[in-house]
């Protein structure tokens, strides 16, 4: 199994989403995130003072595929994430040791 974490401009999190469902992924964990990388952020105007908006809105999502739909998940969440503009995102894949449904006691592909 692995974990995927997407980190991702929040107006593309319904196309990800929509993305994620059509090739069969169930469940996604949705958090709202602030950060930013190469664009270091921005300057912005108000009531006439200028200030710098450094950690800008985005938001991460986590899902947990088995091994086989790894590639088609990523693929998904780079499609329809992409605006071809600075800040469109990351994505990181982690080893998943095991996972448990908490409601049955399930482990490992059958708990997800």
């Amino acid at each position: 199994m692995k974990k995927i974490e997407a980190i991702i401009k929040p107006f593309k999190l319904d196309e990800v989403k929509e993305a994620l469902h059509e090739v069969g992924l169930q469940g996604i964990t949705v958090l709202e995130a602030k950060g930013f990388g190469r664009q270091k952020g921005h300057t912005e105007l108000y009531r006439g003072a200028e200030y710098v908006v450094d950690f800008l809105p985005k938001v991460k999502i986590e899902v947990v595929v088995e091994d086989d739909m790894l590639e088609r998940a990523v693929e998904a969440i780079k499609q329809a994430a992409h605006t071809g503009r600075i800040g469109d995102g990351k994505i990181f894949i982690f080893p998943v040791e095991n996972a448990i449904r908490v409601r049955t006691g399930e482990t490992g592909s059958e708990a997800i």
